[in-house]
C-alpha cells in the first residue's frame, strides 16, 4: 500500500481535481490511500470568515467559500447536494459565531475543518466518475484521535492501531481528510498549518505503508525557493535529517512534522508535481549515502526575533539555562536556534505571541535586548559538520557581498550550518549562496 497526499494547490480547481483523479488511478495497483487538503486558499478564508463573523460581518467571504465549491462540482458533472450538508453546518457555526461576536481556538478549529471535508466528497466522487471505487472519509471516522491541543493537536498513541484496523480491509480506495481530527471527546481539532502532510506521515505509519507520497506543485525539493532563484535545482534524494532541517528552516514543500513517523518506520517519502506526475521528484530515505555534492540545499525563514539575554550572574551558574529556559516552557514558545557565551545567550523564536510576558520575566534575571525581523539562513547538506571549508566559503562569500552576521550556530546538527541575517537581507544572501555553492 501507499499512501498519496495531494496538497490545495492539486486540488485547487476542477481541472485540477480531474488531475488528481488520472494521477491516482495509475496507481490503483499499489493500493493507494489518498489523503488531501482543502481546495486551495480555501483555509484561509474560512479563517477570515470566523473573524469576520465575530464582528457580526462575513456574509460575502460565506458566498464566495460557497461559490467556489459549487462551481468545482458544475465543471465537474457532479452534483451540488454532494457538500450540501457541510455548507449548512458551516452556516450554523458561522452564525452561532455572529451571536456570541467571539471566537475561541475549539470553535475555529471547527470552522477550518469545512474545507477539507469538502475537498474529500470532491475528489472521491470524482474517482467513482473515472471508475475509481473510492469513498471519503473524515479522519476521525477512521480513528484518527488527538489531544486537545486546538490548532496545533497531536495524535494520540490510539490512533495508529485505530487507523490500522480501519484501513486494512477497505475494497475501496479511502479519500481522507487531512489537517483534522476529533479529541475523545468528539472536539474537532486540526494540526497546525500543513497539517495535511502530517496526516499523510501518520496514515503511512500506522499501516505500514511502502511509500508516503506528498504531490505538490513543485518537482520534489529543490537547492532553494525557486522563487528566489530562478534557476534553483531539484534534488533527486536526501535523508531524513536533511529534509528535517530544510522543512523547519523554511522550504515549503513538507512540513516539518511529516517526516517523524516516516522515519520511525523507515518508510521512504517521495515529494512530486501533481503539474509533473512523469517527472522523479525527490525521494526522501532515513541515510541517503554520500554525494559528491556536500552542500544540498539553502533554506531561509523570515520575520525571526532575536532574543539576547545578558547577565554576570550566568557565569559559573549551572542553574541560570534552566530558569531561563523554564521561561519559554511556561508559554510554550518554541526556539529556532540558540547560540552561548560565558555571560550571555542569544536565542530566536518565530511569532510574537506572549513576547512581552516573557520578557518581563527574563528581565527579572538579566538585562534583555529584542531585535526584529531578522532572517534565518540554513545551509544544508549530510556532512557539513565534518567538511572542511564549508564554513569559510559561506562566510568568505558574505563578507564579500557586505552581508552581516549577527548570529550563528553549528554543531548540535551534523547537517547544517545556521545564522542569522537581517531581514533585508535574506533574499540578497540566499542568492550569493546558491552562486558559490551551486554556479551560474
Amino acid at each position: 500500500m501507499i499512501v498519496m497526499k495531494f496538497g490545495g494547490t492539486s486540488v485547487g480547481n476542477a481541472d485540477r481535481i480531474k488531475n488528481v483523479a488520472n494521477i491516482v488511478k495509475s496507481y490503483v495497483e499499489k493500493k493507494p490511500v489518498v489523503v488531501v487538503s482543502a481546495v486551495s486558499g480555501i483555509t484561509d478564508k474560512l479563517i477570515e470568515l470566523a473573524n469576520e463573523c465575530s464582528q457580526g460581518k462575513g456574509n460575502e467571504i460565506f458566498k464566495h467559500i460557497k461559490k467556489t465549491h459549487y462551481e468545482i462540482l458544475k465543471k465537474l458533472g457532479l452534483q451540488k447536494s454532494l457538500i450540501d450538508r457541510d455548507i449548512e453546518e458551516l452556516s450554523k457555526i458561522t452564525n452561532q459565531i455572529k451571536i456570541e461576536k467571539r471566537i475561541e481556538k475549539k470553535i475555529l478549529d471547527s470552522v477550518q475543518s469545512f474545507g477539507e471535508q469538502m475537498s474529500s466528497k470532491i475528489v472521491a466522487a470524482q474517482l467513482n466518475k473515472i471508475g475509481v471505487k473510492a469513498q471519503a472519509f473524515n479522519a476521525w471516522d477512521l480513528g484518527f484521535l488527538t489531544d486537545s491541543e486546538f490548532g496545533s493537536a497531536e495524535p494520540l498513541e490510539i490512533t495508529y492501531s485505530n487507523l490500522r484496523e480501519s484501513i486494512k480491509n477497505l475494497e475501496i480506495v479511502p479519500v481522507i481528510t487531512g489537517f483534522i481530527a476529533k479529541t475523545e471527546y468528539c472536539a474537532i481539532t486540526t494540526l497546525g498549518r500543513g497539517g495535511s502532510d502530517y496526516t499523510a506521515a501518520i496514515v503511512g505509519s500506522a499501516i505500514n505503508a511502502d511509500e508516503i507520497q506528498i504531490w505538490t506543485d513543485v518537482d520534489g525539493i529543490m537547492s532553494t525557493d525557486p522563487k528566489i532563484v530562478s534557476n534553483a535545482k531539484n534534488i533527486d534524494k536526501v535523508s531524513f535529517a536533511e529534509a528535517s532541517e530544510l522543512a523547519y528552516f523554511g522550504a515549503k514543500v513538507l512540513h516539518p512534522k511529516t517526516i517523524l513517523p516516516a522515519m520511525e518506520k523507515n518508510i521512504p517519502v517521495r515529494v512530486l508535481s501533481s503539474m509533473n506526475p512523469s517527472g522523479n521528484g525527490t525521494i526522501i530515505l532515513n541515510k541517503a549515502g554520500k554525494s559528491e555534492q556536500i552542500v544540498k540545499a539553502i533554506a531561509h525563514k523570515k520575520n525571526i526575533t532575536i532574543i539576547n539575554v545578558e547577565s554576570s550572574r550566568m557565569l559559573g551558574a549551572y542553574w541560570f539555562l534552566a530558569k531561563l529556559f523554564a521561561v519559554f516552557d511556561k508559554y510554550k514558545k518554541s526556539v529556532d536556534v540558540i547560540s552561548t557565551s560565558e555571560v550571555s545567550v542569544s536565542l530566536t523564536i518565530d511569532n510574537e505571541e506572549n513576547l512581552d510576558k516573557i520578557v518581563k520575566e527574563l528581565e527579572a534575571m538579566a538585562k534583555v535586548k529584542v531585535l526584529r525581523n531578522k532572517a534565518i539562513i540554513c545551509v544544508v547538506g549530510g556532512g557539513i559538520k565534518y567538511t572542511p571549508g564549508v564554513g569559510g566559503r559561506t562566510f568568505t562569500a558574505l563578507g564579500k557581498n557586505n552581508i552581516n552576521v549577527e548570529m550563528a550556530s553549528q554543531g548540535a546538527s551534523e547537517v547544517n550550518l545556521t545564522f542569522i541575517v537581517d531581514g533585508k537581507e535574506a533574499e540578497k544572501t540566499v542568492k550569493v549562496l546558491h552562486e558559490e555553492f551551486f554556479g551560474e
